[in-house]
Order: C-alpha cells, then sequence, then structure tokens
C-alpha cells in the first residue's frame, strides 16, 4: 500500500523544538552530558499545592465523565478572579472565557475561527511556530513582520503594505516576547488598538509569560481594550504545568463564542482535575514569586558570559528566554554548532530556527540563538564556564 502524506503535512518542516530534542539525545547518545537550554520546559517541580490538588480531584472527580468543552464553571470563575486580582480587569466567566488544553493547540487552532482560504494572517519573526503552521492549515497566508534589536523588538506596524492589510484578518502578538523577553511599553497598546481598528484585524495576543518577568509587572492587553481582542494564556510557564495542558482564551465575547464553537469540534476538553490543580494554581502566588527569582537568578549567571564572549546581549525584562546576537563573523547556527562541539555540549536553539523568513530572504533572527534558562542554577554555572572556555 501506498501512503502518502496530505500535501499540508508534506509542505511542513520539522518542528524547531524536536530538531532540538534530536542534538540532546545524539549527545547523551554519545556519552556526553549535555546543558539543554534548547526547548523552554521547566525542569523545577509544580508546586505541591498544585500537585496535592490533582491528587484529590482524581477521586472527587471519578465519576465525572467527559469535561466540559468551554471549561468547567469554577475554573473559569479562577480566571475570572484572577484578571481581576492581577490586573483589574473585570472579565464574563461565562461569556468571555474558554478553556483550552494548554496554548498550544488554541494557537494552532484559533486561525480556524476568523480565516477563509487566501485570507492573510500577520506572523511576528522570530516568533512561536505555530503562529504561522496554525495559519497554513486553515488556508491562510502568513505575512511576517520582523522583531528586530535595533527597533526594541516592537513591530513596525506602519511599514506593513497597504495590499497586505486589506487582506488581513488577524495579527498575532507576543509580549513579553518570546524571545527577546521584551515587554512591550504601555504606549504601545493604544497604537495597535487603533491600527487594529482601522483596518478592521483582529488582535490575538499571546500573553504566556506575563507571569514570568523582572522588575516591573507586565500588562495584559485587556487593560486597554477587548473589541476585536483575544488574548491567550497558559499555567505552563507561570505555574510549571507543562505536562499538565490547561490554559485559556479570554476577551471580545463574539471571538471567545468562535472559539467554544470550534473547539467542541476539536476536542473534549481538558481533564477536570487538571482544571481543579490549576484553580490551585491560581489562587497562590508564592509560588510564582519563587519561580520568578530563580529565573533571575539564571539571567543573570548567563548574560555575563555571553557579553565576556562577544555577543550583544538585550537583557530580558522577562520571559525565561535569552536572545543574544552572536560576536560579528558569526551567524546563529554556526555559534549554536560550535557550542554542540562534544567538548562543550551546551544546547541552544539557532536564530533561524524560530519564525520564518521575510519576503527578501532575509532572518531577523539570523545572528541570533535563543537560550531557554531551564537547567538549574548550577547547571547554568555550568554552562558559563563552558561558553567562557570555548571562545577564550
Amino acid at each position: 500500500m501506498n501512503v502518502l502524506p496530505s500535501k499540508r503535512i508534506a509542505s511542513l518542516p520539522g518542528y524547531p523544538f524536536a530538531e532540538v530534542d534530536r542534538m540532546v539525545a545524539s549527545l547523551k547518545a554519545g556519552g556526553h552530558d549535555p546543558i539543554d537550554f534548547g526547548v523552554g520546559d521547566p525542569t523545577e517541580p509544580t508546586p505541591e499545592l498544585v500537585r496535592r490538588a490533582i491528587q484529590g480531584a482524581v477521586d472527587t472527580r471519578s465519576r465525572d465523565g467527559y469535561p466540559s468543552y468551554v471549561g468547567a464553571p469554577e475554573f473559569r470563575q479562577a480566571v475570572a478572579a484572577w484578571y481581576g486580582r492581577r490586573f483589574g480587569v473585570s472579565l464574563d466567566p461565562d461569556r468571555e472565557i474558554c478553556s483550552t488544553v494548554g496554548a498550544k493547540e488554541a494557537v494552532f487552532n484559533f486561525p480556524n475561527c476568523l480565516i477563509d482560504p487566501g485570507d492573510i494572517v500577520l506572523c511576528p519573526t522570530p516568533g512561536y511556530p505555530p503562529y504561522n503552521r496554525g495559519t497554513l492549515f486553515s488556508g491562510g497566508v502568513p505575512y511576517y513582520y520582523p522583531l528586530r534589536m535595533e527597533d526594541g523588538f516592537l513591530p513596525d506596524l506602519d511599514a506593513i503594505p497597504a495590499d497586505v492589510l486589506a487582506r488581513a484578518r488577524l495579527i498575532w502578538i507576543n509580549y513579553p516576547n518570546s524571545p527577546s523577553g521584551r515587554v512591550a511599553p504601555d504606549g504601545f497598546w493604544p497604537v495597535l488598538l487603533a491600527w487594529a481598528a482601522r483596518h478592521d484585524i483582529v488582535v490575538a495576543s499571546d500573553e504566556a509569560y506575563t507571569e514570568v518577568w523582572f522588575d516591573q509587572p507586565p500588562r495584559t492587553i485587556l487593560e486597554f481594550g477587548r473589541d476585536g481582542v483575544v488574548v491567550f494564556q497558559s499555567l505552563s510557564k507561570r505555574s510549571n504545568m507543562t505536562c499538565h495542558r490547561v490554559g485559556w482564551v479570554a476577551g471580545d465575547e463574539r471571538i471567545v463564542s468562535l472559539f467554544k464553537k470550534l473547539k467542541t469540534n476539536v476536542d473534549s476538553g481538558t481533564a477536570t482535575y487538571i482544571q481543579d490543580g490549576a484553580v490551585a494554581a491560581l489562587s497562590d502566588e508564592a509560588h510564582v514569586a519563587g519561580m520568578r527569582a530563580l529565573y533571575r537568578q539564571k539571567r543573570d549567571l548567563l548574560v555575563p558570559a555571553l557579553r565576556d564572549v562577544g555577543c550583544e546581549v538585550f537583557v530580558p525584562e522577562a520571559t525565561l528566554y535569552v536572545w543574544p546576537r552572536v560576536p560579528v563573523g558569526m551567524d546563529g547556527l554556526a555559534f549554536a554548532k560550535r557550542l554542540l562541539d562534544p567538548a562543550v555540549a551546551v544546547v541552544c536553539s539557532p536564530g533561524p530556527a524560530l519564525g520564518e523568513n521575510l519576503l527578501d530572504g532575509t532572518h531577523p533572527g539570523m545572528r541570533h540563538v535563543r537560550f531557554a534558562l531551564v537547567p538549574t542554577v548550577e547547571r547554568v554555572a555550568e554552562a558559563a564556564d563552558r561558553i567562557r572556555k570555548t571562545f577564550a
């Protein structure tokens, strides 16, 4: 039997972080001890209060059957209460919030709510791969706008051509930004919302890193408006719940209702006992503060080492990433390969693996690499020493 992939599957490149996993496995198979900064998967344990809530809920929910497609009422109420405490934003848990199986599935599937074949989706590059992958699967056309160090890792909205704007229905925005660690200034949000309203473009704001910050807590776009706005959130990074797959979308009731309609045809919802764990996570800020302190320690160990070897580093204001521009005369791939030497065995992601090329064939991340601050503090210190010795 001849099994042929669909054109959509055949056209997709490999998922970049799967490639990083293969590099790590190869080093381990060779008997080496890699320090892995490649994939942004926290290695600290899920907080005990979350684990205990889930353990108890497995029994209390033993007869519950399929979970709600849109989230248990108590979960949506907890999300709404958290927005009130954290941002001073009032959300209706019944009309303006929907649970998700983490953020990735929601980001990937969301374009199907709005996009017809040929419609354009504006995606940042560098950026999270599901922005463009989900666009392609919906039949849409990605248009990549660059995020460059010299522009403060903010989009130049006025540089997007008029013929592109005429076909655009959706823009993906991600602040705090992965991979740069930039927090959008307050003045950015009203400008973005006014621009989007002029062009009838829905704003999809990926806010998965709002709780991983170092000096000032980032804001949500919902503090500035919700007309034509939808936010994507997750507890993966805030509460080290990457394994548990729980998050939500929130915002404009019209858009959330479209997502709910899509979701009822895609999956059967997040396990209710996992949502109970999420409720416990949202009730506590102490573990989040502890997580931020650890990431600050790691950031402050790695950044000086990268500067010592000639990298230009924007010190991240938030997120768990460092996005240095590599020394003059190298590109990100060459830098990453040098660190992959078994004698060094430090794993990072080359910049071109994140996002796509612009129309002129260039990539804003060509001379960058990304370090995810997920190894332990001790391992980050060891990696800093290895990097310094490699480029001495």
